[in-house]
């Protein structure tokens, strides 16, 4: 079963002979549990792919279907609760709260939420992530790797269905960012998650399971990677 479905997907920004088409009618699918890489120059629109995808913006044309419901047909408020629960995201900047601990951060959605985080699950996501000994540290005590497995951390701790990573080792050197990558490949493997990985490095783009790939917003699909 397609847990994704993106079709026929545009973006236009501005009219006229000012108008910027970011994307050109862009339709592709992702089954359950696969880690897709997309991969672009900077400005070919795969974060503008992204975005639509992650209901962060909205297309000029097209529908995204994630677990079957088409999320531009829902209220405001309904698709900002079915993020919130079903796509957890990953940045480049980390973007994690500088008064909060490891811990904090890490169940900072489910508490937005306004839930009780399970703490079994803390517990198993602190211990994969190899975090259990930082678990007290503000991000300002840990390593770019450390702030970065914190953030994916986050991300995976609402169980979402979906997680978006952008450019997630951007920031890191060659050691940390296989590392990271390794755990996203364990996390969609353990957890059954869809990873959707933006990279413009087409070695990291390799250790994905099928790689896509964005020019003048134009999407080509490379397939399932072997080897």
């Amino acid at each position: 079963m397609n847990l994704l479905e993106v079709k026929s997907v545009s973006k236009t920004y501005g009219t006229g002979e000012t108008a910027v088409h970011a994307l050109k009618n862009v339709s592709f699918s992702v089954p359950k549990g696969e880690f897709v890489a997309v991969v672009g120059e900077s400005g070919s629109g795969k974060s503008t792919l992204l975005n639509m995808i992650g209901a962060l913006d909205t297309p000029t044309t097209g529908k995204v279907l994630i677990d079957g419901q088409e999320i531009f047909n829902m209220k405001d408020e309904q698709r900002t609760i079915f993020r919130r629960r079903n796509i957890g995201f990953i940045f480049q900047a980390f973007n994690l709260i500088p008064e909060l601990n490891v811990e904090q951060n890490i169940t900072f959605p489910v508490l937005l939420d306004y839930q009780k985080p399970d703490q079994a699950y803390v517990e198993e996501i602190l211990t994969v992530l190899n975090l259990k000994e930082r678990r007290h540290h503000l991000p300002r005590q840990l390593s770019g790797a450390q702030q970065q497995r914190v953030a994916i951390g986050r991300a995976l701790i609402t169980r979402p269905m979906l997680i978006l990573a952008d450019e997630p080792t951007g920031n890191l050197d060659t050691h940390n960012s296989g590392e990271v990558i390794g755990l996203l490949k364990n996390a969609s493997k353990r957890y059954e998650q869809t990873i959707i990985m933006i990279t413009h490095n087409r070695s990291i783009a390799s250790a994905a399971d099928r790689v896509l790939q964005v020019s003048d917003g134009v999407l080509t699909d490379f397939g399932r990677c072997t080897g």
